[in-house]
């Protein structure tokens, strides 16, 4: 990614993005009060800079996945070239190195216990250079995902996020939700690039772009196709990121949960099988910050025993893209 320093107009069109992703830009233009290719040279600007990416993503959990988050930790010389190796999978979404090069955390779907085995027992690396693995299943999901990022939506008034809110999506199909070859092609496409035009879609789909809107839109309502902004943090002023692992006594899990979905600097929030029982994902703008947010916004709420706190060094993997070094 290229250094680039982003100002007012350039957050104002993300955060138009993260409310209607692809929304046009004659729309975001006129709700922000600038030409259409003025808003068009922004977006290319970002994208082409890789500050800004739009990724249709799939929420697994609707088609009968179940979410896992991994934590292994290594010695120092092996963390790198597990990390690397994970992140080459292409059953992992994201893959962080953490806590000074000793521990790797990456996040996978598996849909039965066969597959949960698999995962655990064959798929990660076999090497003596790590020392523990754990797996911790997500059960309630407060931020991340199709719940989208609090802190990345900040820029535009009230007045200007409700011009852009996209209009009702038809009524969701009744059943369970099954993919074809068409699905799996338009949602592949779509995972490149969620701004891809219909008439792109209807030669990978096959289908016509009457139906390939139609089929977006029943995915969409359905809870299988949602849109993400993949941003680095550090674009926003954010350089300092962590990964908290919380104890929360089970009556209070939830509230616990709804307060950090409040907070700007929480990237990711689940309630979590596993030695403890809340995960979360943190940025913030330096270590100063990270200790007022741990000290002043985490140590007040009710319920919370204990916190483990562990840095980000370096992500390898992010929302199922792997970055460059």
């Amino acid at each position: 990614m290229e250094s680039v320093t982003m100002d007012e107009l350039d957050r104002c069109v993300v955060h138009a993005l993260a409310i209607d992703a692809r929304a046009p830009f004659g729309r975001i233009a006129e709700v922000l009060g600038v030409s259409d290719q003025t808003v068009a040279r922004r977006y290319r600007r970002l994208r082409t800079t890789g500050v800004l990416r739009v990724v249709g993503s799939m929420d697994h959990t609707r088609l009968g996945y179940t979410a896992w988050a991994i934590r292994m930790r290594c010695a120092p010389d092996a963390a790198g070239p597990i990390s690397d190796a994970l992140a080459r999978r292409s059953d992992t979404y994201w893959v962080h190195l953490l806590s000074g090069g000793t521990e790797i955390t990456c996040g996978t779907m598996a849909r039965t216990a066969e597959e949960r085995g698999a995962l655990l027992l064959q798929r990660l690396p076999r090497t003596g250079r790590v020392s523990s693995v754990t797996a911790h299943s997500q059960l309630h999901l407060f931020v991340g995902g199709r719940v989208g990022w609090p802190g990345i939506a900040t820029a535009l008034s009230a007045e200007q996020a409700e011009r852009l809110r996209p209009g009702p999506l038809p009524a969701p199909e009744d059943g369970p939700v099954v993919l074809d070859d068409g699905d799996r092609a338009l949602l592949a496409a779509l995972s490149l690039d969620g701004r891809t035009g219909h008439a792109e879609l209807a030669a990978v789909t096959g289908w016509s772009e009457s139906t390939v809107r139609r089929r977006m839109d029943r995915l969409v309502a359905g809870g299988v196709l949602f849109y993400d902004l993949d941003i680095p943090t550090e674009a926003l002023g954010f350089h300092v990121e962590a990964r908290l692992w919380m104890s929360v006594r089970p009556a209070e899990l939830a509230s616990v949960g709804r307060a950090l979905a409040g907070h700007l600097e929480v990237t990711f929030a689940a309630a979590t099988t596993g030695p403890t029982n809340l995960m979360a994902g943190v940025v913030c703008r330096d270590d100063q910050a990270l200790y007022r947010y741990l000290t002043e916004r985490i140590g007040p709420l009710e319920g919370v025993e204990r916190l483990e706190t562990a840095p980000v060094i370096r992500t390898v993997k992010r929302a199922g893209t792997v970055l460059k070094p």
